[in-house]
């Protein structure tokens, strides 16, 4: 009962992420599952690393983030092999999954394959 409602009170603030998403070319990341709605990326946190959140491969330019539970906006920055999402609570703000929410200036896309030409594993 315990884990049921704490699903349900989770799917309560964020379950239009899933319910009323789309599908999302954006697949790769060691710690978070990636929906969309438009040009929004949903990051759905559910290993959280601390004050930064890093997706790889996001060839889509951010525009804004914010924490989906809060509101909260979200600094990041963005190159050309990652973007990153920082200032954020050492603990994770929302349980059992924190969502970020990263409005695009168009349909997010991921490339990782681009990353490992451009920047190669070095060898030991």
């Amino acid at each position: 009962m315990r884990i049921l409602s704490a699903a349900g009170r989770w799917m309560e603030r964020n379950g239009a992420t899933i319910y009323d998403s789309e599908p999302c070319q954006v697949a790769r990341s060691n710690y978070a599952l990636f929906t969309r709605k438009g040009n929004t990326l949903y990051i759905h946190v559910y290993y959280w690393p601390g004050e930064t959140v890093a997706v790889g491969g996001l060839t889509t330019k951010v525009k804004s983030a914010r924490l989906l539970a809060s509101g909260k906006d979200v600094a990041f920055t963005q190159d050309g092999f990652r973007v990153r999402f920082t200032g954020l609570p050492a603990q994770a703000p929302d349980d059992p999954v924190t969502v970020i929410a990263a409005e695009c200036d168009a349909e997010p896309a991921q490339d990782m394959i681009r990353i490992r030409k451009e920047r190669p594993r070095t060898s030991a």
